[in-house]
């Protein structure tokens, strides 16, 4: 028989779930669970600047149909307590102590551009504690291109903040721009117990481990080689922010992973098409 916890959760979508707070070493963590509570759950790892409210209902509610997902504001993201650390490494140390804090041995990590770099730190880290791993947008330590973060960011802006995410996610193509405005539909879509958006402290200290991580070095890809976990990475031919070199980089690297890259799409490619993503995903995710 079902808790009502459990029940609850299958009723919740991306729109209507509440948040909830776990304590993480004396600090509060915001997060947001929904789906069926079966198998292994999936933890979503945010992008720069984003909020629980910029992960794609089109996508969080085709995996919550068959499996548990759990998106969560690292600390001092959004309405997260703390401060917000400027490394890679000490996000995802952070993100780990979230995980052991709700309870879980083992997760399956979909880490989306800055998200991806994180995960990929997890699974390195502590590899016991990931299943499976999707690299949505990002590139391996050393990334080419994500230096460059600043300016790519203030062209993204340059007609105004609202445009930014259509302009640094989709192509400038009709069906590219089109897929950009329904997807700033779909971000719109949860209309109550909406994310505080982040402080600049939080933006400047992410901007920092972004840019620091690519000035990072190593040799080899010796991390890479190193994960032995299925993953599947994905990605856009036209990424501007993690340019998509670093896509193929990965699977040159990742010895036990396979690489989808969707013509005409940038760096939201999940999200412009996210029907093929979480079919593939889904199927990633299920196979043995």
């Amino acid at each position: 028989m079902k808790t009502i916890e459990e029940t609850n959760a299958e009723v919740f979508t991306h729109e209507t779930v509440p948040t909830s707070y776990v304590d993480v070493k004396n600090v509060k963590f915001a997060y947001r669970a929904f789906g069926k509570k079966v198998g292994v759950p999936l933890i979503f790892l945010q992008h720069f600047t984003g909020t629980m409210d910029n992960w794609d209902p089109a996508v969080t509610n085709a995996f919550a149909q068959n499996r548990y997902v759990i998106l969560f504001n690292n600390k001092g993201v959004a309405s997260s307590e703390g401060s917000a650390p400027d490394s890679v490494a000490e996000m995802a140390k952070d993100a780990i102590d979230f995980i052991d804090a709700l309870g879980y041995e083992q997760v399956d990590l979909l880490g989306f551009s800055l998200g991806g770099f994180i995960a990929q730190e997890i699974v390195a880290n502590r590899p016991s504690l990931v299943r499976k791993l999707i690299l949505a947008g990002t590139g391996p330590i050393g990334s080419a291109g994500i230096t460059q973060l600043e300016a790519v960011i203030g062209e993204g802006m340059k007609d105004g903040p609202e445009n930014a995410l259509i302009n640094l996610f989709f192509t400038k193509s009709e069906e590219g721009i089109s897929a950009g405005r329904a997807f700033m539909k779909r971000l719109g879509s949860r209309t109550v117990n909406r994310d505080v958006p982040n402080s600049g402290a939080t933006i400047g200290a992410q901007a920092k481990a972004i840019i620091t991580y690519g000035y990072q070095q190593d040799n080899g890809h010796q991390q890479l080689a190193g994960i032995k976990h299925p993953v599947l990475i994905v990605n856009g031919t036209s990424d501007l922010i993690v340019p998509t070199l670093n896509s193929f980089t990965l699977a040159k690297h990742l010895q036990n992973s396979k690489l989808i890259v969707w013509s005409d799409a940038g760096h939201g490619g999940l999200f412009q098409y996210h029907e093929d993503f979480n079919r593939e995903a889904e199927f990633f995710l299920g196979s043995n």
